[in-house]
């Protein structure tokens, strides 16, 4: 009996899936209906739960904090998919082209960023843009004369330092997305084209663009996602989760300030479901207007 249970073909399919739906199930689901049960509490470690109803959402509405932080990700999302998103996928053509030489080597230069820790990286970064004249960046600007500018301490210059340290470590991501999604594409068009007589230009925006299609409504997914979540790079560059006037405060920051630092968990709870809901949001609109969720004919 339990010998053609385990070899039963119509139990084996889901007992493969098991381990992917429990950790599912125990690692999104409960925790995801944990927080959203949290953010209608008043929540502080010791002290037992108290339902407060939506008075948690109505604070967040008009806490200015929160929604300078909502501002601060939705720019730094909006700027790292302009850069994040055209400059890999022009960078993966050329290292795609059967003409260019050292193509492994471009690769391997573009993706070790990636292999570095964002704390080292976040480190090296707020080194480097410093507000002393023997830092990096305003060494280079005293060459020309300029004086040293206080990066860190400037919503325009603290993002300029901010999308420095996204573009060196995410580039090389990206343009593996892209030259992924280059390799699916035969040869064959191109021939037919140049045939035809079409220029680079029109290869480009007639054949590539259009069937690197999939590839980057994918990298814009995730990359909404990582804008809207990032906090790592920015707590590494200000050396903490208190950037003056809170200019590189961002959504999952003000979380960590509300849960951790100041022990509201219920507040914390309703801001993760907040950014939960705005992430949703963009990612299926824009996968919408994509054309993702229609049938193919």
């Amino acid at each position: 009996m339990i010998k053609r249970f385990i070899y039963s073909q119509k139990v084996a399919p889901y007992v493969f899936v098991f381990p992917f739906v429990a950790i599912f199930l125990v690692f999104w689901v409960y925790p995801l209906l944990s927080s959203f049960g949290m953010s209608f509490q008043h929540v502080t470690l010791g002290q037992e739960a108290e339902w407060t109803g939506m008075d948690n959402y109505q604070k967040l509405m008009g806490d200015g904090v929160f929604l300078k932080s909502i501002g601060n990700s939705a720019l730094y999302m909006v700027l790292t998919l302009v850069i994040l998103i055209p400059f890999p996928m022009l960078l993966a053509v050329l290292i795609n082209n059967k003409w260019m030489w050292g193509r492994e080597f471009f690769k391997s230069a573009f993706f070790f960023p990636a292999l570095t820790s964002v704390v080292v990286a976040g480190t090296i970064f707020r080194l480097m843009f410093g507000e002393m004249e023997g830092s990096l960046i305003n060494s280079v600007l005293g060459v020309f004369g300029i004086e040293p500018v206080k990066f860190l301490k400037g919503h325009l210059t603290g993002f300029v330092a901010l999308l420095a340290l996204a573009t060196w470590r995410w580039t090389g991501v990206n343009i593996l997305y892209f030259l992924s999604g280059l390799k699916n594409i035969p040869e064959e068009y191109y021939e037919a084209a140049s045939i035809d007589g079409a220029s680079a230009f029109q290869k480009f925006t007639k054949i590539t663009m259009p069937l690197l299609k999939p590839t980057t409504i994918y990298v814009l997914t995730i990359s909404i996602y990582a804008g809207l979540a990032m906090f790592i790079e920015s707590l590494m560059l200000w050396n903490g989760n208190n950037s003056p006037k809170n200019i590189g405060l961002t959504i999952v920051g003000y979380l960590y300030r509300q849960g951790i630092e100041k022990n509201n968990l219920g507040y914390a709870a309703a801001v993760g479901i907040v950014l939960l809901a705005v992430t949703m949001i963009i990612n299926l609109t824009q996968l919408a207007f994509s054309g993702m969720f229609k049938k193919e004919d």
